[in-house]
This record gives C-alpha cells, sequence and structure tokens, in this order.
C-alpha cells in the first residue's frame, strides 16, 4: 500500500478523532440501541433505526481514520526548506483581484480549505510545487486561468 504524506498536526486531529469515536461514541450508540430495543417491536421503532444508523456511520469512520493512520507517513515539516513542496506554508496574492491567500500544503486526508490546509493533490497546490518566492504561477479552475504571485515560502 502507499504511505499517505501527512503532518504531525494533521496526524494527530485524525488521531484524536479516532481516539474519541472509540471512547465516546461507540460507546453512546451501544447505549441508545440498548435503551431502543427496550421500547419493544423494532419494526417501527424509529430511535433503534436512527441508533443502528448512526452505529454504521461511527464504525465506517473507525475503520476509515484506522486506515488512513496506518498507512500514515507523519513528515517533520520544520526540517523542511527551499522551494515549495508537501508542508510548506505559502502565501500567495491573486494578480488580478490582488486578494491575498496563506495555505499550508497538506495530504489529502487532513486538507481543510476553510482551515487554509490545501490538499497536495489540488490543482493550485500542483502549480505551486516547485516554486519559490516571487514566482508567478497560472492555475487551471473550473472558473478559468487565474494567475498567482508567491509572496512567502515558510516551513513550520
Amino acid at each position: 500500500m502507499e504511505k499517505i504524506p501527512m503532518t504531525r498536526a494533521g496526524y494527530d486531529v485524525l488521531d484524536g478523532e479516532l481516539k474519541m469515536l472509540k471512547t465516546v461514541e461507540r460507546p453512546s450508540v451501544i447505549k441508545a440501541i440498548a435503551e431502543a430495543r427496550e421500547h419493544g417491536d423494532l419494526s417501527e421503532n424509529a430511535e433503534y433505526h436512527a441508533a443502528r444508523e448512526k452505529q454504521s456511520f461511527v464504525e465506517g469512520r473507525i475503520k476509515e481514520l484506522e486506515s488512513i493512520l496506518g498507512l500514515a507517513e507523519v513528515i517533520d515539516t520544520a526540517r523542511l526548506s527551499g522551494s515549495i513542496k508537501f508542508g510548506a506554508t505559502v502565501t500567495i496574492i491573486d494578480e488580478d483581484s490582488d486578494e491575498q491567500r496563506t495555505y499550508q500544503i497538506v495530504g489529502e486526508a487532513e486538507a481543510d480549505l476553510e482551515r487554509g490546509l490545501l490538499n497536495i493533490r489540488s490543482p493550485i497546490a500542483r502549480a505551486l510545487i516547485g516554486k519559490d518566492e516571487g514566482d508567478s504561477v497560472e492555475v487551471r479552475t473550473p472558473g478559468g486561468v487565474r494567475s498567482y504571485e508567491v509572496i512567502s515560502v515558510r516551513f513550520v
């Protein structure tokens, strides 16, 4: 199996979610199923069916997280330097709108655009890889081609 690159922070977030699912959510769902069973006829028991559905989701997410964490290759981004690569925190400016954004390039499992964590497989991350401060990049997006200038590259 192919290793999944991940930052230490991303690994810790996913590991925390896994522990919460196993220690809090799973026991809670088991208790809810037991309580719903006590109400009698399961065929018309909406609480039972909702609890079973939640159990299915929780167990699926646990398996998914265990798989991701088992394949994770944690990369110490503080030891990296140079041009843009995995783990880089990059500030770019849109050359058309002058809108400035800062992203950290991370693995697919930990990506969250709202928190500034950019999936390494995204078009913008692929365009940025290998670039340095002051470089311009063109990114093909569904809305057309966008041009960005790299303002800074940091590894933290």
